[in-house]
């Protein structure tokens, strides 16, 4: 019955890491001035744009700040050259996802560490979920995203408003493969609570079990001292 209900629920909450939602062709082609000096990687404009006055937060439709535009385009001297020009790392766009999110979600560690270094809270609450950065690179098994944001304090058991920590969703949207295998092994490393359940009192090695991911359950038991 676990598995049928899991099963389910999955069904509508697994694509939430990918609710992102990059500027289209579309966007792209409105773009001027900062947004699309950002898109485009383009750290000469951005500093003389923003020191004749452009505003380094203009919002696109979709609440998208130009270091938005430059983290989904992975243009790092774009980031760090909006940065030094003032820019609010930490906003948020529409779907409430920062910088350093998208980075995770993309599996882009250099830029994972580099939001971190230009001032991107990694316990920034961030998604429609009340989750992390470090529970997004959780959930898709990006194990080098989770480490960077680890070193950088992520906090390890921050639970979301579906009731799940970081390796709560490693193991429960994990595919069990080697990529989140890594992922849970990192976690527990750090120090993750093991022992926290979800809301229906269901442990991530009772999950893991259930699932069958045999690797997962031995690094979880062998935290545990089982």
């Amino acid at each position: 019955m676990m598995r049928i209900i899991l099963s389910v629920f999955l069904l509508f909450v697994a694509p939430w890491a990918h609710a992102q939602t990059p500027p289209s062709t579309a966007d792209v082609a409105g773009y001027r001035g900062l947004h699309l000096a950002a898109h485009e990687g383009d750290a000469d404009a951005i500093r003389r744009l923003s020191a004749s006055g452009a505003d380094v937060d203009a919002r696109d439709r979709a609440g998208r700040t130009p270091a938005h535009v430059a983290a989904f385009a992975s243009n790092e001297a774009a980031l760090r050259a909006l940065a030094e020009a003032g820019a609010d790392v930490n906003a948020l766009e529409n779907r409430a996802y920062d910088v350093l999110t998208i980075a995770a979600v993309a599996d882009d560690p250099d830029l994972v560490s580099l939001a971190m270094e230009l001032g991107n809270r990694p316990d920034r609450i961030t998604s429609v979920y009340d989750g992390t950065a470090l529970i997004a690179a959780a959930h898709l098994g990006h194990h080098e995203a989770v480490r960077r944001l680890i070193a950088g304090g992520a906090p390890l058991d921050h639970v979301n408003n579906l009731g799940w920590t970081a390796l709560m969703e490693a193991v429960v949207l994990g595919d069990g493969g080697q990529d989140h295998v890594a992922t849970v092994r990192v976690l527990v490393e750090a120090g993750a609570d093991t022992e926290i359940p979800d809301r229906d009192g269901v442990t991530p090695l009772q999950h893991a079990e259930a699932r069958g991911y045999d690797e997962i359950a031995a690094i979880i038991r062998a935290a545990l001292g089982r």
